[in-house]
């Protein structure tokens, strides 16, 4: 159905294999800060209506890598979709962040929470066969879906927040209320995710953007335990390949050796995370992902370099002393700004193919007698 894939670099990394060079993509890789993509998006008229038709999300997925010889491409959604989808009305305001009609602000609306009919859905699995078809074994399909948690902080607050103070306060006042939204999400995220899979994609992320918010105790019972059950209920094999599961918390590294024992293939990392520290706690457990800061690529081509060796150079050489490999996949520590100059990424990823070259080609040099 789909043609072989010429590039697997970023699959063999998220499953600790040896790679040529370390993998890159970057959260957002298609969006606002291309001129191309703001084209198409004018074009669709909305985000939503970018979003759900797959000839455009088709389009501006592949974007990126018409620019950038990046090791991955990324289904162009929103982690939104699924709360969508079970009738709370999603929408985006000009120049504003995403918006629910109807916020879970009761315990009746919560009550009748329900997983929601995949078919309601249907735009984006269409959208993930359309694109790996499109991109024609260039590079493998990650698929994707915001966490439990923080799908319930969109779906509680109605909006983005500063606070929080509507999700918390019913976290804290009313836990069981807490617990059953966010298990009719762990077991929607979960199907939505196999859904994806069967239609094409390769590798899939839970992006826990929010799990950073919560107190220590507070993350393990409510956030993590539903990436857990998500992550139970996954496919991991599909057509005899293995299928790599990824999860980013923001401001999760508190939690390192915790999300590192979740059952990911892969853990996402911020940019307050020391890489080389972080791949001592993990051992040889999960691969990581990550995790230049996101401003860096307002400084200068040449500083951009800079620091993109700095993270490779943090993180090692991916071959071990006893023969094994430790997998790292080049990103950022969360998503591209919009206002980044586009030929700062130009520069960014032709140092981290460059670099991890030149890391391999020395830890293979015989070491003096």
């Amino acid at each position: 159905m789909f043609a072989p894939l010429q590039n697997d670099t970023f699959l063999r990394a998220c499953l600790r294999q040896p790679t040529p060079h370390t993998p890159i993509w970057l959260m957002r890789q298609a969006g606002r800060y291309l001129p191309e993509y703001c084209a198409t998006r004018a074009k669709a008229g909305s985000f939503m209506g970018l979003a759900t038709n797959v000839h455009y999300a088709t389009e501006v997925t592949l974007q990126p890598l018409e620019r950038y010889p990046l090791d991955a491409a990324i289904l162009f959604s929103d982690i939104l979709t699924v709360p969508d989808a079970m009738g709370l009305g999603l929408s985006f305001a000009q120049g504003e962040g995403p918006r629910f009609a109807h916020p879970l602000r009761d315990e009746a609306a919560i009550r009748a929470l329900q997983a929601p009919d995949l078919e309601k859905l249907r735009y984006v699995f269409d959208a993930v066969t359309s694109i790996r078809r499109a991109l024609n074994g260039r590079v493998p399909l990650i698929g994707f879906s915001g966490s439990p948690w923080t799908l319930a902080c969109y779906m509680v607050e109605g909006a983005g927040s500063d606070d929080y103070r509507l999700v918390k306060g019913l976290l804290y006042s009313r836990p069981d209320l807490m617990h059953h939204i966010l298990s009719v999400n762990a077991d929607a995220v979960a199907a939505y995710l196999n859904a994806q899979i069967d239609a094409g994609a390769q590798a899939v992320m839970v992006f826990d953007s929010w799990g950073g918010v919560l107190a220590d105790g507070a993350f393990q019972a409510f956030s993590l335990a539903y990436t857990r059950r998500v992550l139970a209920q996954l496919q991991r094999e599909r057509d005899g390949q293995r299928i790599p599961a990824i999860v980013f918390t923001k401001g999760g590294g508190l939690w390192l050796d915790e999300i590192a024992a979740s059952g990911a293939d892969v853990v996402g990392l911020d940019w307050t995370v020391n890489l080389g520290r972080a791949r001592e706690r993990v051992g040889h457990q999960v691969a990581l992902q990550g995790n230049l800061d996101p401003n860096v690529l307002f400084a200068p081509p040449d500083a951009v370099a800079e620091q993109a060796r700095q993270v490779l150079d943090s993180f090692g050489a991916p071959q071990r002393d006893d023969g094994g490999w430790d997998g790292h996949i080049f990103n950022l520590g969360h998503g591209i700004s919009q206002f980044t100059p586009p030929e700062h990424v130009s520069a960014l990823v032709e140092a981290v193919h460059s670099h991890s070259i030149e890391w391999r080609k020395r830890s293979h040099t015989p070491r003096p007698r």
